[in-house]
């Protein structure tokens, strides 16, 4: 993994992670990339496997890999998920200097800002 890149994989994301990779057939290999959001600048798309880019998280027994151009968009950011009976979601939480969106899967960094809706 790249040094100096710190994308946080807690252990509840992790373990959803892991479920969602072995049901795709997958095991151990998730891809994050960011996508244009509605609501802030960026918005996190997980995918099982290792479509492309380099590993960026490690924890218990999931790597996550990332796109080499937006490794410094992920930096300081944690991946939670939450679940209920309802569902659940993965959840960014920001870091300094970051501003995460009100659905919690969405955010901007710096002087970003927010898009309008």
């Amino acid at each position: 993994m790249p040094k100096g890149h710190s994308l946080r994989v807690t252990a509840a994301a992790a373990a959803e992670l892991g479920r969602q990779a072995a049901v795709a057939g997958t095991p151990g290999m998730m891809h994050l990339d960011l996508v244009e959001s509605s609501c802030a600048s960026w918005a996190i798309r997980l995918r099982p496997g290792h479509l492309a880019g380099n590993p960026i998280a490690r924890a218990d027994g999931i790597t996550v890999y990332a796109p080499a151009n937006q490794l410094s968009l992920l930096t300081g950011l944690s991946l939670d998920y939450r679940g209920d009976l309802s569902g659940g979601g993965f959840l960014v939480r920001p870091g300094e200097g970051i501003q995460s969106c009100a659905c919690g899967a969405a955010f901007s960094r710096g002087t970003e800002g927010r898009r309008p809706i």
